[in-house]
């Protein structure tokens, strides 16, 4: 056999390998993210007479360790460093080998060393039987106490520290496996996601080490982490590695592994189920019948595709390339040009990622790191989805009408509707419509509704008060998930499952099922190698208190400036800038996730002190880390746009911002008017002092239709005057003149006092109806 011949049977072999680990990577992981099913629990351990057998919700010391490791060797097998540099030189292709080697042995490493060290586990004492002498003393000790006080006998106790652990060796084990985490995402995911990490890591181990060598007295706090007392030693910090290890909260397998394995698991597996489904053809045909008698046409029809496409992957690349090979060639036939087109549907995809009820990956880190529900999270999103992609609408009616493209009316043949079309199209409809309804639904509200009690619940009513005694087994069902994103997405991926065999193509080839829950597991996999990434940025804040340190020293420095009653909105302003500005700048060449991730840890402390709630502030973060996607020079959506027109990518880039301006503005717009999020959680006051109110200045907590109704007129005014600004055209070119009284009202309209927003509001009609006089004056003269 020769050379040739063994790598293709060790190449046939790893891809094998990785189809079985991916596909039983999924299977589990659905497992442990089922929803609360009544009944469900016992039924199995009745069945198999195991009345401690787990089949949910697995206990997060032994699965999360045992997870991790299973979707880095996942990682190593899908994208070997080594099988990728097979066209380089022998000591290039030697050192990929050792690279997917060191990354096994870390995460192996990793893995035994939390288990080691959990209180919980204590592997070694439970292997050489030390625990359980420990637990069986600690419980006779325990036992003897009570019966001397008099207190009931107790039946267990808490879990004692381990006596056999890694020593000082876990520092060696946690850094080299830091480093090579690190090394091979530059390879996987670039090197502008990992320079940040590199950036604060380098900061951390500098701060510690000037503390080893100099001491704390009369340095700057900037300069040092502080690990202990005197003399000073490093094995000081062992302590502090222990709980980067495995604290749940900001440790390597922890909050964001919690993130991934309960609540974003079960949308990847559902969005790599949509790409094996027909709906995604189906709802581009859907959108250009929708749009076909408007100007736009492609344009318009490719925004609604994406948004609707979009919603249910929440990935703009993946968004361009799966609407964009269809949508563009149909605008450049329509007339639009090649830059125009791509930018129109960069923009589109990327507005996905805003898009509820499925945002995207970053949607669910957002709603965990500010301790929201991810339903209020999808609700607080609704009004600037649509001002987005009605701010986009607005921008192609104005391109159609200065380029004169007129609406077809007609329906190609390839665009026309059929039957199956229709069975496609639930494919799509019914999860996000199941989505919808369990996201909206409250708990409480169960129970005491006409379905609960059409199907015989028991409630009990005392004046307007209703409480439900007992329920049926399907409103128990819908209670236990209602609200709840993981089970959400759990139920919606299952009901796919079931209606994707309505296809009589798939039912001929049913291992599409298995291959689309196998390339689940493989995007799981990597993704969470990204995450270990963000990971050590979150690590080195944590232990520096760098990101503390900035908010308080700026808060000192803005107040020390006295600007007066108008000096907290200056404030704000100039925050809410600087934050735009790094949010875009981390983003560039990123994914959404770790921009959002790296501009909300430095920055989120900042913007609660001035004043803004920590849900509004990390949303306008979002919004940025979003918009990245379609900014200059790096925007990753617009390039892969500019792959299907071949035209030039930064001038794509540009057409993109241009039709997706919104995105830039609408964040300023709910930070300084959270009520446009719908949520109290958005005029919660970060004030936590014991006198301080509860909601922000000027807001109760309630909603006030009135208010957000002249609200929503003035931001529909604003919209228009900048969309058709930027396009430099209305009902016909706008001058100059026109074009910056335009921009100038946009910005008025929008200001809080009504002596600003009612004149600027009368102006800016008064202004368009004499463009519109004048226009049908040139159009038709006498």
């Amino acid at each position: 056999m020769t050379e040739t011949d063994d790598s293709h049977s060790t190449s046939v072999f790893a891809r094998r390998l990785l189809y079985a680990l991916a596909l039983v990577l999924v299977v589990v992981g659905m497992i442990n993210s089922t929803p609360s099913i009544p009944g469900w629990d016992e039924f199995w351990r009745n069945l198999t007479g195991m009345p401690d057998l787990l089949v949910r919700r697995f206990p997060y010391e032994y699965f999360y360790p045992l997870a991790f490791a299973w979707m880095m060797i996942i990682v190593v097998l899908s994208s070997s460093i080594w099988r990728r540099w097979q066209d380089r030189s022998n000591g290039w292709r030697m050192l990929g080998l050792a690279m997917d080697v060191a990354l096994l042995v870390a995460a192996l490493a990793i893995a035994a060393s939390y288990l080691i060290e959990n209180e919980a586990v204590c592997m070694i004492d439970v292997i050489t039987g030390e625990r359980a002498i420990l637990m069986e003393n600690a419980l006779k000790a325990e036992k003897e106490l009570a019966q001397l006080m008099g207190l009931p006998e107790p039946t267990s106790v808490d879990n004692p520290l381990c006596q056999v652990d890694t020593g000082v060796w876990l520092v060696w084990i946690v850094g080299f496996s830091v480093l090579v985490f690190l090394a091979y995402n530059v390879e996987i995911w670039g090197f502008s996601l990992v320079l940040v990490s590199i950036v604060m890591a380098a900061y951390a181990i500098g701060t510690v080490l000037i503390w080893y060598v100099f001491g704390p007295e009369g340095m700057n706090k900037y300069a040092i982490t502080v690990l202990g007392g005197e003399p000073r030693t490093l094995l000081d910090g062992r302590y502090r590695i222990h709980d980067l290890l495995i604290n749940q909260g900001s440790g390597l397998l922890g909050q964001f592994l919690h993130i991934m394995l309960n609540t974003v698991f079960p949308y990847i597996v559902l969005g790599a189920l949509l790409a094996v489904s027909a709906g995604g053809n189906t709802l581009i045909k859907l959108a250009f019948v929708w749009t076909r008698r408007l100007r736009g046409g492609p344009a318009h029809a490719a925004i609604v595709a994406s948004a609707l496409f979009g919603t249910t992957t929440g990935t703009p690349v993946v968004n361009v390339l799966g609407t964009g090979v269809l949508t563009i060639p149909m605008m450049i036939k329509r007339g639009f040009s090649k830059v125009y087109a791509g930018g129109i549907e960069a923009a589109a995809s990327s507005g996905g990622q805003i898009m509820p009820p499925i945002m995207g990956v970053a949607a669910f880190v957002l709603a965990a790191m500010t301790g929201v529900p991810y339903r209020e999270v999808a609700i607080a999103a609704a009004i600037p989805a649509v001002a987005y992609f009605f701010c986009m609408f607005l921008s192609v009616l104005f391109q159609s009408r200065k380029q004169g493209i007129e609406a077809v009316g007609e329906i190609p043949d390839d665009m026309k509707l059929t039957r199956q079309d229709w069975t496609h199209l639930l494919q799509i409809a019914l999860p996000i419509l199941l989505i919808i309804v369990l996201l909206l639904i409250p708990k409480d509200a169960i129970g005491c509704d006409p379905v609960s009690r059409l199907l015989g619940a028991e409630v009990i009513l005392s004046g307007s008060a209703c409480r439900a005694e007992s329920l049926p087994w399907i409103m128990q069902l819908v209670q236990n998930s209602a609200g709840d994103a993981g089970s959400v997405g759990w139920w919606a991926s299952i009901l796919l499952m079931a209606l994707l065999f309505m296809d009589p193509k798939f039912r001929s080839k049913p291992r599409l099922l298995a291959d689309a829950l196998s390339n689940a597991g493989v995007t799981i996999s990597t993704l969470y190698l990204m995450f270990l990434a963000v990971s050590v940025i979150d690590i080195s804040l944590n232990l520096t208190g760098l990101a503390n340190f900035v908010a308080l020293d700026v808060l000192g420095w803005l107040r020390a400036l006295d600007l007066g009653g108008g000096g907290p909105g200056v404030f704000q302003l100039a925050a809410l800038l600087v934050t735009m500005l790094l949010a875009i700048l981390l983003g560039m060449g990123m994914p959404a996730v770790p921009a959002y991730i790296n501009a909300a840890l430095l920055m989120g402390p900042l913007l609660v002190g001035l004043g803004i709630s920590l849900f509004t502030a990390h949303m306008f973060i979002f919004y940025f880390a979003c918009a990245s996607a379609i900014t200059p020079p790096v925007a990753v959506a617009s390039y892969a746009a500019s792959t299907i027109t071949r035209a030039d990518p930064i001038a794509t880039s540009f057409s993109a911002v241009r039709s997706g301006i919104v995105m830039f503005v609408i964040p300023f717009v709910f930070a300084f008017y959270p009520e446009f999020l719908l949520v109290p959680a958005a005029v919660l006051n970060p004030d936590t002092a014991a006198d301080a109110p509860r909601f922000l200045p000027g807001y109760d907590g309630e909603f006030h239709l009135g208010v957000l109704l002249l609200l929503l007129l003035r931001l529909g005014l604003a919209l228009y005057l900048l969309a058709s600004a930027l396009a430099r055209f209305d009902r016909s070119k706008l001058a100059a003149w026109e074009t910056a009284a335009r921009l100038a009202l946009a910005a008025l309209v929008m200001i809080p006092s009504p002596f600003v927003f009612i004149p600027a509001a009368i102006g800016a009609i008064l202004l368009m109806t004499g463009h519109t006089i004048s226009a049908r004056r040139n159009a038709f003269p006498a």
